[in-house]
């Protein structure tokens, strides 16, 4: 159907809609500090900003006169109870293993969504940076375990495998214009397959003994999630009830709990219900009932309003939806929280000199880099992928250094690996490690990428 002109009779008493149609809204006082706010999380690098300062906070706390108190707060325990059922813990396994399921839910989003329409929807062009991937948690594992074999930290091969996203987004910004947009596309790819791996080994090497029962029971839930779908709830509570079930059923089965996140975010509707033709049919006949005098003839007006918001948020699939919604709480709340928890720890020589540290740190800053490029050499050799466009072998090797950045993943499988509060010299090389791979990845792209333009005739 077409779109209305301003020729068609039918639409001439209808008065056009300003731009910016936040203008129908009346100023109000909150507005002048709620928009600067937003404005500033619609900056791609700011993420990036408030993690490393929470980073930092929270080193520099556990190094002060305030380090006992600091360290202790994050074990203040937490918990309900009913009758005689009891849910208690730490506050740092609260924010573990319940916050950073919302957390694991984003990162399945983001994977389904680049699964279904993103950069790993079409197997050619998925490859390379699949390849990227694999050979950036392989390779580092194998460092770690070389260094660690027959040790006790042995089980922390999996800490120099994932390449934070958040760090490597904010990192690009600051770039700005430099850096060519394949690049980025390749690297965040690669990041979300990393995520994939991370996930992986989450469910295989750190799941404890398995209890049957409740096993049963999440997946009771997971069913109860799949039917709500296919019979067309449209509500969230009752999404977010059978999650629940399934998040406490996994907690107490022995598989990480935050996994519930992942699988109910893969299993998120990619597809919008109503198409925008649909609704824009729908619009032109209801708009009558807004106009002028009509509007308060209509029976039932709030009734209405809610009818027209469900169907306009039926135009974006829930994956669009649940993503756009929830990803700034995960990236400017949920992962800061999981940062002050957890990055807090005592800087010592000694630590830095460990055999754990010095693997964790030699898998990020040579691992990570040496895997990526060397599956990518093996990839583009054997004619499965190809270097995108603007991306050369002197830029993929600078920006491989970026993959290094192990932070948040990193840390969440000390935690498993090594008990709720880690184990300090892991984190130590954690910090470490990203920290030079940041260093050494910048450092490259800013010799290596050519100059933005600084002018028009430049740009001609």
């Amino acid at each position: 159907m077409a779109s209305p002109t301003t020729n068609d009779s039918r639409y001439k008493h209808i008065q056009p809609v300003p731009h910016n149609v936040t203008v129908l809204l009346p100023e109000r006082p909150i507005d002048r500090f709620v928009r600067p706010v937003a404005r500033f999380l619609h900056i791609e690098a700011t993420s990036g900003v408030l993690l490393m300062f929470c980073t930092a906070l929270a080193i520099f706390m556990a190094n002060s006169a305030w380090a006992d108190s600091y360290l202790q707060f994050w074990k203040t325990e937490v918990g309900v109870s009913f009758g005689t059922l009891q849910f208690q813990h730490s506050l740092r396994h609260i924010i573990n293993d319940g916050l950073m399921a919302i957390f694991f839910f984003v990162i399945g989003l983001e994977v389904k969504r680049e699964l279904v329409h993103g950069a790993l929807s079409d197997l050619r062009r998925a490859a390379l940076p699949i390849a990227a991937a694999v050979g950036g948690m392989v390779v580092p594992a194998g460092i770690y375990l070389a260094l660690q074999y027959d040790q006790p930290a042995a089980r922390g091969w999996g800490i120099p495998m994932a390449t934070d996203i958040a760090f490597v987004v904010g990192f690009l910004a600051l770039l700005g214009s430099r850096v060519p947009n394949n690049l980025r596309v390749l690297l965040l790819s690669l990041a979300i397959v990393d995520d994939i791996g991370a996930i992986i080994v989450i469910a295989v090497g750190y799941t404890k003994e398995l209890d049957g029962r409740f096993l049963m029971l999440a997946a009771i839930g997971i069913s109860v999630v799949h039917l709500f779908s296919r019979i067309g709830v449209r509500r969230f509570p009752p999404y977010i009830i059978a999650g629940l079930v399934a998040w406490l059923a996994f907690h107490e089965s022995g598989v990480h709990a935050t996994l519930t996140g992942v699988i109910l975010g893969l299993m998120t509707p990619a597809k919008a219900t109503i198409v925008p033709d649909h609704f824009h049919q729908y619009l032109i006949k209801t708009g009558e009932s807004f106009r002028g005098e009509s509007w308060h003839t209509v029976n039932q007006r709030a009734r209405k309003v809610r009818e027209v918001q469900r169907l306009t948020r039926e135009t974006v699939s829930p994956l669009e939806y649940l993503e756009t919604t929830l990803h700034p709480w995960s990236s400017y709340f949920i992962i800061p929280i999981f940062a002050l928890a957890n990055a807090g720890v005592v800087m010592q020589l000694s630590n830095i000199e460990d055999s754990v540290a010095i693997a964790v740190t030699l898998g990020l800053v040579v691992g990570k880099p040496l895997g990526v490029l060397l599956f990518c050499i093996l990839a583009v050799k054997l004619g499965w992928a190809r270097l995108p466009s603007g991306v050369s072998w002197r830029i993929l090797i600078a920006g491989s250094f970026l993959t290094g950045i192990g932070f948040t993943m990193a840390l969440f499988i000390d935690g498993l690996a090594f008990g709720d509060d880690g184990l300090d010299t892991a984190k130590t090389g954690i910090i470490v490690g990203s920290a030079i791979s940041a260093i050494l990845g910048m450092a490259m792209l800013i010799w290596t990428l050519p100059k933005a333009p600084t002018s028009t005739a430049e740009v001609e």
